[in-house]
């Protein structure tokens, strides 16, 4: 029995010796063998070294797997497998993926799809958003594996159309999102609605207390596995940061996508707004692009998506929640217009290149407001990340920011916050609650730098 050591965070790790290992070492069924040959699979990633045997024998599996190293196919293809094997068909609902976003659900799908085509088994993707109409039709057709979001999902079970009795392997994907998201209590719903004896699969990025605690009271005696802490990028991405004025940052983006890259470019915007800014200036400049985030119609963000896929929109400027359905193994430069505030969130969208092994390219545009998130990102992965200053638009004279409540740029002086702070923003409260952003922009007051000022209620 491998053992299993629980970190300070939470994370399970397994000590082994790894053994690289073909996809022809798995034992798979020829039907899939062919279709994942066919898809030009044939070293499995760690995860799917380590998983997919496990739960090809029916264990429940607990994977803590980034984004990019190939989880989908980890539980993808021995669901397959185990599914084949039942030679009487019927309509029922066999195997459920549970996923939080559209966008992820689709691709999963469209994954499941690719590795089965060579068997008779039917998958079907369900999601908000959209009438119900065709989904339903292809429901009562009969369904051997669901993709689905929460709220569709309890929608179609409220309305009688999904019965779940007779399911056999449940799968919780994305189950850190899901918490962020704000569906943990729909999953909790759907989780009492399964029955009692199947095979649980239960993903996540991270392992924040609620979501060990969600894993602990639905798996059973499961195989636990981390591949990459959410701390770590892939050695095979090259990463470099642009120091660079905020005004200039759309001028540089457009001269990078036009002196110096020509493929097809991923660049993730703090905003929506700020998103849509970004794919109008490239518009202006010629340079094909589209904005995906959560304001766009499901269909206006599928076509998008379907048009960068394919090739005939060259830039796709997302946020970080929309780009969580984009899977793209061919993709080979991720631009930060900024950075996030949650370091672990730069993790996450370099991971959208390089991955599987590929070589892929990270940019980072850092300005005032970017400094600090640099310096704890740099911290968070262990490395410093090299600066580029050929470029027309480099600075070395940035000034690190910071946001204030009123979320407008503000000098950075509090680097140091356990000493006075001599400028001219005093911190005169800093035991008292500050209000939150939406409380100081309701009432359009600004705290004004005379500490014996008092404002009448």
């Amino acid at each position: 029995m491998q053992d299993v050591i629980l970190s300070n965070r939470g994370n399970f790790y397994l000590n082994f010796k790894i053994i690289h290992l073909n996809f022809t070492d798995l034992n798979l069924i020829e039907p899939i063998a062919k279709a994942i040959q066919e898809q030009g699979y044939t070293t499995p990633t760690p995860i799917q070294e380590r998983s997919i045997p496990e739960i090809l024998q029916g264990r429940d599996f607990l994977g803590c797997a980034q984004t990019g190293t190939g989880k989908t196919a980890a539980f993808a293809i021995p669901i397959l497998q185990n599914l084949s094997k039942n030679k009487i068909p019927n309509k029922n609902i066999k195997a459920l993926i549970l996923t939080p976003t559209r966008e992820l659900a689709i691709q999963i799908e469209e994954n499941i799809h690719a590795y089965g085509k060579y068997l008779p088994l039917k998958e079907l993707v369900i999601f908000g958003g959209v009438k119900q109409g065709n989904q339903e039709a292809a429901l009562k057709k009969g369904v051997d594996i669901l993709v689905a979001t929460p709220g569709r999902l309890l929608d179609f079970i409220a309305q009688g159309i999904i019965s779940l009795k007779n399911l056999e392997i449940f799968v919780l994907d994305e189950a850190d999102r899901m918490l962020d998201m704000g569906f943990v209590h729909d999953v909790k719903r759907i989780i009492k609605l399964l029955p009692q004896k199947r095979q649980t699969l239960f993903f996540s990025a991270t392992m924040p207390g609620e979501i060990q605690k969600l894993a602990n009271s639905i798996l059973n005696n499961p195989v636990k596995v981390e591949v990459t802490p959410v701390s770590s990028t892939a050695d095979t991405i090259k990463q470099s940061v642009y120091f660079v004025e905020k005004e200039n940052k759309l001028n540089l983006l457009s001269h990078i996508l036009q002196n110096d890259i020509s493929d097809s470019v991923l660049v993730f915007a703090r905003t929506k707004h700020g998103a849509d800014k970004i794919a109008r200036k490239l518009q202006k400049d010629n340079i094909s692009a589209e904005a995906i985030h959560g304001n766009k119609s499901q269909n206006a963000r599928q076509n998008a998506l379907n048009n960068f896929k394919s090739g005939k929109t060259r830039v796709l400027v997302a946020t970080d929640i929309a780009a969580r359905g984009i899977d793209i193994d061919e993709l080979k430069f991720v631009i930060n217009f900024e950075l996030s505030d949650v370091s672990e969130t730069y993790v996450h969208r370099i991971g959208r290149t390089g991955r599987a092994g590929a070589e892929g390219t990270s940019i980072s545009f850092v300005d005032g407001l970017d400094l600090l998130n640099l310096k704890n990102t740099e911290k968070l992965i262990g490395k410093k990340i090299p600066v580029i200053k050929n470029h027309p638009f480099h600075t070395d004279d940035l000034v690190a920011q910071k946001r204030d409540s009123n979320n407008k740029p503000v000098p950075a002086g509090a680097e140091r916050p356990n000493k006075p702070n001599n400028n001219s923003r005093p911190n005169n409260n800093r035991n008292k609650k500050k209000p939150k952003p939406s409380e100081t922009a309701s009432t359009g007051f600004k705290k004004p730098k005379n500490k014996n000022f008092t404002r009448k209620k």
